[in-house]
């Protein structure tokens, strides 16, 4: 029997729409399955064969304080995804990286502490010419927290959130508003040890005149998308450029249109993920069958006194 903790955190646990579904697949196949909260010093690690990163979706504001977690919790058990991955993944200069690497990304700006905010503003703009609306978020941020959008004569505005990100500590990433998002929406892509599961549409989340959401993440229109070949490859292919080992146990690569619709990557999502399952039949049983294979392989690696301690 693999024991597997699907990591929460206490004020996600109840919002977590893929929580309840995948314990109960794990659990139907015989997993001993438990949730405990990240931050939660009671817990001891070592008992599980995988801690799975499921709904950490407080970290943002303590990230510092997570990655010491995720250090510790990897050095006791098999840590999904690996602490290297949550390293890279956690901050959005990843962005730049893929860029780097010839993958096609939503153009990104990175305004970095001790910078002037209206200067760097400024910068961005005459960059991009022809981008009516922008978008101003933190470097380290999850469900669109944090994260508004402007038009060119909303500047002042823009430079206040800009400066109020900075004078936290907070970097800060500058991108122009692809506007297919508002008819066409976001794809979003799920793989589970490397293979392509199932897909949906995200409605567009930042709208004009609305501020950053102080919420835990932004509330999100979902129905089922069918990816085109072009929108696969390009999730492939971002993939194959991580500066990882693969296959990771799950990833979501979100994906908008740009102006010529071809796609761009918004987001790689490997730490905390939803994965949807609702709007796909079968995808929590087959992520379930994906971490019952990465559990039996860890209890392997780990040898037979583990296998005698959890039975």
């Amino acid at each position: 029997m693999s024991v597997i903790a699907l990591v929460t955190a206490a004020a996600a646990r109840d919002l977590d729409e893929d929580l309840a579904p995948l314990q109960a697949a794990l659990a139907a196949a015989g997993a001993e399955v438990h949730t405990p909260d990240w931050d939660d010093e009671t817990v001891d690690w070592s008992r599980f064969d995988l801690a799975v990163l499921r709904s950490t979706w407080d970290y943002t504001g303590r990230l510092p304080e997570f990655l010491v977690w995720a250090d510790r919790a990897a050095a006791a058990t098999t840590l999904l995804n690996p602490g290297d991955v949550v390293r890279w993944n956690t901050d959005k200069h990843y962005l730049g990286g893929l860029a780097s690497a010839g993958v096609p990304t939503v153009p990104s700006v990175f305004v970095e502490l001790g910078a002037v905010p209206g200067a760097a503003l400024n910068d961005f703009l005459a960059h991009h010419p022809d981008a009516a609306e922008f978008v101003v978020k933190p470097c380290v941020g999850a469900g669109s927290r944090d994260a508004q959008r402007y038009g060119r004569d909303e500047c002042m505005a823009a430079t206040a959130h800009i400066a109020r990100l900075l004078a936290v500590s907070r970097s800060v990433l500058l991108q122009p508003y692809l506007g297919r998002v508002d008819a066409e929406g976001e794809t979003a892509l799920l793989f589970f040890d490397g293979v392509f599961s199932h897909a949906i549409c995200k409605g567009p989340l930042l709208r004009r005149g609305e501020g950053p959401t102080r919420a835990l993440f932004a509330p999100e229109h979902i129905t089922p998308r069918q990816p085109s070949d072009a929108e696969l490859d390009l999730a492939q292919r971002t993939l194959a450029a991580m500066p990882f080992p693969g296959p990771l146990a799950y990833a979501r690569v979100d994906l908008l249109a740009a102006d010529d619709g071809s796609p761009r990557v918004l987001e790689l999502e490997l730490t905390e993920p939803s994965l949807f399952f609702a709007y796909a039949e079968g995808s929590a049983g087959r992520f379930a069958a994906t971490l019952l294979a990465r559990g039996a392989a860890a209890r392997h690696r780990a040898g037979p006194l583990t296998n005698a301690r959890v039975g």
